[in-house]
């Protein structure tokens, strides 16, 4: 892959541009940002489409910090912990100052999160490459599992939620007997639901409809007064043993499936705060604690993708949208991705580099004119983003199949987040379902129909326990809570 290609780097420039309009606009996600622009990159080659995904993501998450500064609204939900630091900072007369940190503070995260993946991918994959069919069916069920259980609010809503994908996932041909289901006679969907189409409409569309709906004015219309921007070389000092705990923290959190960086900036924020000397200013424009939150949005990058990598989980919900625009290249995410195309992995690793690299540059020339990002007439930006999904979808396949799948996920999308239901575990659904499925089938076809065989391997039994682990803990957790409940007041 020719990484230092001008080519690969003008279209690198390009997605950290778009990603720090998608990251810096409260409500246009990086993981909306990468939905769409998915299908756009399908005639590119594999380099260049890849630059353009990974550059769009490290500044997506760098830039949702600018809004979390300047109007204490985060950018993306990675950002949410920025924001008790980040904004208070502002108010201080300290906006610059703040958005300089974020600065350095993604840049250190994402590349400790990238050294990381360097090191242990190869590792991860090699003992990865040790499964049969049962441990990548455990291995699938596990992911699936890990999603609801962190990412949902109500374990029901989740699980709802992971069935509804789990059904979308296996419309289409069998994949052991190659016999049609849920097609209703249709020949549109004799190979399967289009897993791009319904992100779009999920992350794209539903939000623009959410944003007509709530109709809330949260764009700053005159940006504050930014002074000095880099931090001086004592605060650099008293900093950095933040950092690197926020980078540690976001990056271990980031591997987990489903954790993500919001969950990694809270832990971060607070293990920041419990062992700084000064736990008082934490929340009250704390730089200690704001680049705390920002290392360990940024670094649960890394993680994510070691996890999408290696094992072919995705990490987090944008990472699950990378691994179907690896696929659509002709990528399979998983332990044979280093075994066949060892140096594809390097390269990614080098892109990602690259990427944080002038998403930093980028963050420190740029923080005055990216304030004025969030001064754009939302109108305007609704009307484009509804322009650019129906392209996008219908691009893929030239099939206007694809873009009724787009609409009518964007109608879901909205009605279900109306609701309050979580994406993540439908999202996690459809891309794992055909994996546990087609594991699931290999496995007792090899077996003879013995189910025993996921109880006899030691690897699969070890993710099943997880699974089951994660799935009652919040029960557990719950029943203890109201068991406490009634003992104090009895007391």
């Amino acid at each position: 892959m020719p990484i230092f290609d001008p080519a690969t780097w003008l279209y690198l420039s390009a997605g950290v541009i778009l990603g720090i309009v998608f990251g810096a606009l409260p409500g246009f996600t990086a993981t909306m940002g990468l939905a769409i622009l998915t299908p756009l990159t399908f005639w590119l080659p594999t380099d260049q489409a890849l630059a353009m995904l990974f550059g769009l993501l490290c500044a997506a998450i760098f830039s949702g910090g600018i809004p979390a500064i300047l109007i204490n609204t985060p950018g993306t939900p990675a950002s949410i912990a920025t924001t008790w630091d980040g904004y208070p900072l502002a108010q201080q007369g300290k906006a610059g100052l703040a958005l300089g940190v974020n600065a350095f503070g993604a840049f250190v995260g994402q590349a400790i999160s990238i050294l990381v993946l360097a090191l242990a991918g190869y590792p991860l994959a090699a003992f990865a490459l040790r499964f049969g069919p049962a441990e990548y069916f455990a291995l699938a069920v596990f992911g699936i599992s890990m999603m609801v259980s962190i990412s949902s609010e109500s374990l029901l809503k989740g699980l709802l939620m992971g069935m509804l994908g789990l059904a979308i996932s296996v419309v289409g041909l069998d994949p052991i007997m190659a016999y049609p289901r849920l097609t209703f006679g249709s020949g549109a969907f004799i190979e399967g639901v289009s897993f791009i189409p319904v992100m779009v409409g999920l992350f794209g569309v539903a939000e623009v409809l959410m944003q007509v709906y709530a109709r809330a004015p949260h764009r700053l219309r005159h940006p504050l007064p930014l002074e000095r921007i880099v931090p001086s070389g004592r605060e650099l000092r008293e900093m950095a043993p933040h950092a690197l705990l926020g980078s540690i923290v976001g990056t271990g959190v980031g591997i987990i499936p489903g954790a993500g960086g919001d969950i990694g900036s809270m832990i971060a924020w607070g293990q920041s705060r419990r062992l700084s000397s000064t736990p008082g200013a934490f929340g009250h424009g704390s730089l200690q604690g704001l680049v705390a939150s920002c290392t360990a949005a940024n670094a649960a990058i890394g993680g994510a993708v070691t996890t999408m990598l290696t094992l072919g989980i995705p990490g987090d919900a944008a990472s699950a949208v990378l691994i179907g625009a690896l696929l659509i290249h002709g990528l399979q995410p998983g332990p044979m991705l280093f075994r066949d195309r060892p140096e594809l992995a390097s390269d990614i690793v080098m892109l990602l580099l690259m990427a944080s690299f002038l998403t930093f540059l980028v963050g420190l020339a740029g923080a005055r004119p990216l304030a004025r990002i969030l001064t754009i007439r939302d109108e305007i930006l609704w009307g484009l983003i509804l322009i650019v999904c129906v392209l996008g979808s219908y691009a893929l396949n030239q099939a206007q199949v694809d873009v009724w799948v787009m609409l009518v996920s964007g109608a879901l999308g909205f009605v279900l987040r109306q609701a309050r239901f979580p994406m993540g575990p439908l999202v996690l659904a459809l891309i794992l379902g055909p994996m546990a499925e087609a594991n699931l089938r290999r496995a007792l076809v090899l077996s003879q129909g013995d189910v025993s065989v996921f109880l006899t391997r030691p690897i699969a039994v070890v993710l099943l326990a997880i699974t089951a682990g994660s799935l009652l803990w919040p029960l557990i957790r719950r029943r203890s809570r109201r068991s406490t409940g009634l003992n104090s007041d009895r007391d």
